[in-house]
């Protein structure tokens, strides 16, 4: 089978910035409390661009660096758990913004792990033979899913897309991959629309709140930690794995990571 890197990447975030003292100002919280915790200092914030705006952006300059066109793309995937529609895909979006009028295109959701899921997939087209350019983007608007009021969520998430293009390369490459999901664990965050009667109208109407991300922190950040040093050991213990692996190969700047085993 083919040998499967990255040829160029892109990125792309929305103008508008969203502060830690903006935040103050909405909620109960304070820049040293969220920087102590997270590190954060501003996120990006979509205010009139979609998905499929912000993945579109970051595709043009994935191309534009590994200097191939649309035209030549016979794959596209795009990882979003927030998309501009549940159909038209945001992929298929994508391939109209960008010309790309051969490719097959499709979307995955796999919320934080979907660009590990979508790189997967691609490689494996190119493997197989089924596609020879693959371009896969990570673009997200979760901004549109956040509870503005739950502090706990609304200073952690931000907008914006980032993309590469992958096809066969001569050595090195991507040389070892693992997945791993915990269904079990979905209830440590989720997005819900919760319901209630409405107070005006007892016994007869409902109210709707918005579709929103819901997360018990402490408790999903110690399985997220553990299952990302567990799927490092194992994807080096693969038998194409060595001692230097060389994690991407790309044609412009090679990256190399060394591990002791």
């Amino acid at each position: 089978m083919f040998k499967v890197g990255i040829w160029g990447l892109g990125a792309y975030l929305p103008p508008k910035k969203l502060t830690n003292f903006d935040l103050e100002k909405m909620v109960d919280t304070s820049d040293e409390w969220i920087r102590s915790r997270t590190g954060i200092q501003e996120r990006r914030i979509a205010s009139h661009e979609k998905t499929s705006d912000l993945a579109a952006k970051a595709a043009i300059r994935a191309l534009k660096d590994a200097k191939v066109s649309a035209e030549k793309i016979d794959l596209i995937i795009v990882a979003t758990i927030s998309p501009d529609s549940n159909f038209p895909s945001v992929a298929c979006k994508v391939q109209k913004a960008i010309g790309a009028k051969k490719a097959a295109a499709f979307d995955v959701s796999a919320a934080c792990s979907g660009y590990l899921y979508a790189m997967t997939t691609a490689k494996q087209y190119i493997q197989t033979g089924m596609a020879k350019r693959a371009l896969v983007i990570a673009a997200e608007h979760i901004t549109s899913l956040i509870d503005w009021k739950d502090r706990d969520t609304c200073v952690l998430f931000g907008d914006g897309a980032g993309a590469c293009v992958l096809g066969p390369v001569k050595s090195g490459g991507i040389t070892a991959d693992f997945l791993q999901a915990f269904g079990d664990q979905g209830h440590l965050m989720q997005v819900i629309a919760e319901k209630g009667r409405s107070p005006f109208y007892p016994g007869k109407s409902i109210h709707v709140k918005l579709p929103h991300v819901v997360m018990q922190g402490q408790e999903l950040f110690k399985i997220a930690v553990n299952s990302m040093a567990d799927a490092v050991v194992k994807v080096l213990k693969k038998p194409n794995s060595k001692k230097n692996i060389s994690i991407v190969s790309s044609r412009t700047r090679p990256m190399t990571a060394s591990f002791p085993l």
